[in-house]
């Protein structure tokens, strides 16, 4: 072979072998991006780990409450009129109980028992553990979130329309109501101040409760916030995360300072929020579908990820032992009901 020859058998070579690289290096590319596609939800930093078939007509969830110490999720499946309690560890429905239009859920475990708000009938129902109801107390025009206080073993049950919390003793028996002044929106215990915070929607406030008198000590103005509906308190770090339902908005307020600190963007309706207290991290479900997955770092929020995961997909619970997280859909593939069950990616 001449110089010339050898020079150019050998850019050949070079050729080839450069081309069959780029042509490795995309396909690698296109593999990559299909499988961050697959399991990212859509570009959340999540993947699927399993659809669980769940019982029911395709139509409205809402809230839901994991316990513990039985691995149960309890799903209220509204417009059914349905709870549901799915055993996290064979992922199969265990029970299904009558609760005409249930929106709230929340399992106590020291107690063993369940607490669920039947909107249509306007009661809060007391549960066994395993699904027994055990009283029905009234609970206003719109029972909706619900919180317990450890302390005073009480249960604070927002009823929504009639602008009150409606508070019930462990037994289920109503001891209190408390005026808001206002719609109200969610409901959460802080295990520190030992109060009890409410979202007054109409009023775009939160009131500040004391569970032993069962009044209204003091209101935190929410700034930038249209119709604060979702609530939730990381108490660890003093703050607690509102989501403004009419624009869009999640704001982080500051337990310490009672002041807005933080103003982040979300999905159209937020509505259920869900905190990992092992991975600190937020999940902000909306009414449009939208879900936005956030890391708490130091005493502010990072958004790690915001995409449509499903029509309606507004409710969400998450397990900081195993870090899965739990979406109830109205509809799958198939049409029918299902529990998007999905893992940080």
């Amino acid at each position: 072979m001449t110089p010339m020859a050898a020079l150019r058998g050998s850019s050949s070579r070079k050729h080839t072998r450069s081309l069959s690289a780029a042509v490795g290096i995309n396909f690698l590319l296109l593999g990559i991006l299909s499988l961050a596609h697959a399991n990212a939800g859509n570009g959340l930093p999540l993947r699927t780990v399993a659809r669980v078939p769940l019982s029911g007509p395709a139509n409205r969830f809402d809230y839901t409450s994991i316990d513990p110490s039985t691995h149960t999720l309890w799903v209220a499946h509204m417009n059914a009129g349905q709870l549901l309690a799915v055993d996290l560890r064979t992922r199969r429905i265990l029970n299904t109980i009558d609760a005409p239009g249930v929106h709230g859920v929340i399992a106590v475990p020291e107690l063993g028992r369940v607490f669920a708000s039947a909107t249509d009938v306007h009661q809060v129902l007391t549960l066994d553990s395993k699904g027994k109801v055990l009283a029905h107390a009234p609970a206003g025009d719109y029972p909706d979130g619900l919180a317990y206080d450890p302390v005073e073993r009480h249960v604070f049950i927002s009823d929504e329309s009639g602008g009150v919390e409606t508070v019930i003793n462990a037994r289920g028996r109503r001891v209190a109501t408390i005026s808001l002044g206002g719609a109200a929106g969610n409901v959460q215990y802080d295990a520190i101040s030992r109060r009890v915070f409410v979202d007054v929607q109409s009023r775009g406030d939160i009131a500040v409760i004391d569970p032993r008198s069962n009044r209204i000590v003091r209101r935190i103005p929410l700034s930038g916030c249209a119709n604060p509906h979702g609530l939730l308190i990381d108490p660890s770090r003093r703050l607690a995360f509102v989501a403004c339902d009419a624009n869009a908005r999640l704001l982080t307020l500051d337990l310490r300072l009672m002041r807005v600190i933080g103003n982040d963007s979300v999905g159209d309706g937020p509505d259920v929020l869900a905190f990992d207290t092992s991975s600190r991290r937020l999940y902000v479900s909306a009414e449009s579908g939208v879900v936005a997955v956030f890391a708490e770092r130091s005493r502010s929020l990072v958004k790690l990820g915001q995409a449509l995961l499903a029509p309606h997909a507004h409710t969400v619970a998450v397990d900081p032992t195993t870090h899965l997280v739990y979406f109830p859909l109205e509809s799958g593939s198939d049409g029918k009901p299902q529990l998007l069950i999905m893992r940080p990616a």
